[in-house]
C-alpha cells in the first residue's frame, strides 16, 4: 500500500501544475497527513517532487526531464511530428496523432495551428472515448472486423454520449467501422465535442501491416468544415507519405 499512496500523490501532483498545499492533497487523497507527508518526501527526495517558498508542493524538474525525454524519444512521435506541422500549416488548425488504448485515445502528439487562431484543449498525454474521435474509430476499424468483434469490445457497460452525433450502439459502430475501411479514413462529425470536427487517416510508424496510431486534422467546424477536410483527402494522405500505407 506504501507503493500505492505515493503513486496516488504523484498522480495528484500532475493536476496542480501551480502547486497544492499538504492540507488539500490530504483532503484529496483521503489519507492521514503523516502519511500523505511521507510520500510527498519520498518523492521530494528522488526528485520528482518539490516545494515552493510558500511550501505547496508541485512536480519536480526530474520527473519534467524524464516525461519529456521519454516523450521525445517516442519512435512513432519523432517520426510523424514533422507531418503534424506540414498538416497544422496547411489547414491552420490543429493536427494531432494518437494511439488505441482499450476503449480510449490518447494524444502522443499535437501541433497547434499557427500563432493567432484559436487553438483546442486537447494535451499530449490525454485522452478521449475512442468509438467519439475520429483517430479512435480509425484505429478501431482497423481492430474489429466483426459485428461480434465490436459487441465484444463494448461489453455489458454502455458508451458514452459526448455529444447527440455520438454513434454508442454496436450496430452503429460496425456500420461505421465498414465506412472507414472503404473509404480509407474517418470522420468525426461534432460527434467528440459540439464545433469541432476532424479526419482522420491511419499511420503504419512501428508495424507494417497494422497502424501503430492515427494522425487527424481537429478543426473547427464554422472555420473549416467537414466538407474541406473531406475534399483533402488525398492531399493529407500525399503528406503522410509512407508513414500512411502498410507494407505490400
Amino acid at each position: 500500500m506504501g507503493s500505492d499512496r505515493v503513486l496516488a500523490v504523484l498522480k495528484e501532483l500532475t493536476r496542480h501544475s501551480g502547486g497544492v498545499s499538504l492540507e488539500e492533497m490530504t483532503r484529496v487523497i483521503a489519507s492521514p497527513k503523516p502519511t500523505v507527508h511521507r510520500a510527498l518526501q519520498s518523492l521530494r527526495r528522488a526528485g520528482l517532487a518539490d516545494q515552493d517558498r510558500h511550501g505547496h508542493y508541485l512536480l519536480g524538474d526530474e520527473f519534467v526531464r524524464m516525461a519529456f525525454a521519454h516523450h521525445e524519444a517516442r519512435p512513432d512521435h519523432v517520426r510523424v511530428r514533422p507531418v503534424l506541422e506540414a498538416l497544422a500549416e496547411r489547414f491552420g488548425e490543429t493536427a494531432h496523432y494518437a494511439v488505441l488504448d482499450g476503449h480510449e485515445v490518447v494524444y502522443r502528439a499535437k501541433v497547434d495551428p499557427p500563432t493567432g487562431a484559436v487553438r483546442l484543449t486537447s494535451t499530449v498525454g490525454g485522452r478521449n472515448p475512442a468509438h467519439a474521435t475520429g483517430v479512435g474509430k480509425l484505429l478501431l476499424a482497423h481492430a474489429l472486423r466483426t459485428a461480434l468483434d465490436v459487441e465484444t469490445w463494448i461489453g455489458d457497460g454502455a458508451l458514452v454520449r459526448r455529444t447527440p452525433r455520438t454513434r454508442c450502439t454496436a450496430a452503429e459502430l460496425h456500420a461505421e467501422f465498414e465506412s472507414i475501411r472503404a473509404r480509407g479514413c474517418a470522420l468525426d462529425d461534432q460527434e467528440n465535442e459540439p464545433g469541432v470536427n476532424c479526419l482522420a487517416l491511419p499511420v503504419y510508424a512501428t508495424s507494417a501491416t497494422a497502424p501503430s496510431g492515427a494522425v487527424s486534422v481537429s478543426a473547427l467546424a464554422y472555420r473549416t468544415p467537414l466538407s474541406t477536410l473531406v475534399g483533402a483527402y488525398d492531399e493529407i494522405r500525399c503528406l503522410l507519405g509512407p508513414l500512411g500505407a502498410p507494407l505490400q
